[in-house]
């Protein structure tokens, strides 16, 4: 697995992001707070806790979990990170990254709440709510 590096920005410019490692395996979220906060599943490159803002004063972050953050810029709304507060490890929206090669879709998360009107043909490992619940219960 090749990693990769990139430097990004929200849609004004005001927070910019550079990120050492990006995991060109991502993820897709199906539960229902990534549905609602990004309007459809939040598909994210991991990119570990090597991460620079540029902006700071800039990013709103919202607990919306007991495990995780979501930081978004609060001139513009772009969704920027969902960061967990155990390791420090940030995943952010693919979108973020406009010219990433080699990406591939590996893990959907929380696919027992995938709605039926969208499914995926890509061949990737799936979790289900209760998996990821135990997953994550040591980071509570």
């Amino acid at each position: 697995m090749k990693s990769l590096n990139a430097q990004t920005r929200c849609l004004c410019g005001a927070v910019k992001i550079t990120v050492d490692k990006i995991n060109p395996e991502f993820t897709v979220c199906h539960c229902e707070s990534c549905r609602v906060w990004s309007g459809a599943p939040y598909f994210a490159v991991q990119c570990g806790s090597a991460v620079k803002i540029e902006g700071q004063q800039k990013v709103t972050e919202y607990q919306s979990s007991s495990w995780a953050s979501r930081g978004f810029c609060s001139d513009c709304g772009t969704h920027l990170f969902f960061k967990m507060h155990k390791s420090g490890e940030y995943n952010m929206p693919v979108g973020l990254f406009q010219h990433l090669e080699g990406l591939k879709m590996d893990m959907q998360y929380f696919s027992d709440q995938r709605p039926d009107y969208y499914c995926f043909s890509n061949e990737t490992k799936e979790m289900t709510k209760a998996e990821i619940m135990d997953y994550f219960a040591a980071d509570i």
